[in-house]
């Protein structure tokens, strides 16, 4: 693998074999959509797909902001190479796609990884291994009850507490002391019901 970046850097690439095919397929796409300058000092564009993915989606369109290496996708923040939207962008105003891949790309970034020189692991039988000092206890409350219903583990709070009320209430008046069956009251509300249905 080194020797092969080797070869290629000494042939003249600059960027890695992964970048190379990402950006042909980038630049396939780009020549498919239409850019909208919006600020040629600020390079702020406005790029729109002519050709939707999918033929029930329009096609989308999206801001570039070459300046600050921006677009509404965050796929060029988040990869730190331009994305077809953004070589879109650079072909509008002639730029250079290769001055916006970040240098991570580089096969001399690449090759920097491999100058580490990493020591011969002994056998694993030879390994010396000190005792443990301490005694891992587990946590007897953390552990799950297989019986009986789950308990809740969520804090309470004061609207979890019910108002406890050791009296009945009557069914008729919410009066303590008798039920609906011997409520003083009752007859005048099964009377007032009665006329109130005549009417």
């Amino acid at each position: 693998m080194e020797q092969q970046q080797v070869n290629q850097m000494e042939a003249g690439h600059v960027f890695v074999e992964g970048i190379k095919d990402a950006m042909v397929v980038n630049c396939r796409m780009a020549r498919s959509m239409t850019v909208e300058v919006y600020s040629r000092h600020n390079e702020t564009f406005r790029v729109t797909e002519t050709i939707s993915c999918r033929p029930s989606i329009p096609p989308r369109s999206y801001g570039v902001d070459l300046r600050n290496r921006r677009r509404d996708c965050r796929r060029f923040q988040t990869l730190h190479f331009p994305c077809a939207h953004v070589v879109a962008a650079c072909a509008k105003v002639g730029l250079n796609i290769e001055q916006i891949i970040d240098e991570v790309y580089t096969i001399e970034r690449t090759l920097r990884v491999w100058e580490n020189e990493f020591p011969v692991l002994p056998d694993l039988s030879t390994w010396e291994v000190p005792p443990t000092t301490f005694e891992l206890v587990p946590d007897i409350r953390l552990r799950r009850n297989l019986k009986g219903r789950p308990q809740s583990s969520r804090i309470h709070n004061e609207m979890d507490i019910r108002e406890k009320s050791d009296r009945n209430l009557c069914g008729v008046c919410r009066l303590p002391g008798h039920n609906r069956n011997k409520c003083p009251l009752r007859n005048y509300h099964v009377g007032q019901s009665s006329q109130s249905g005549r009417n």
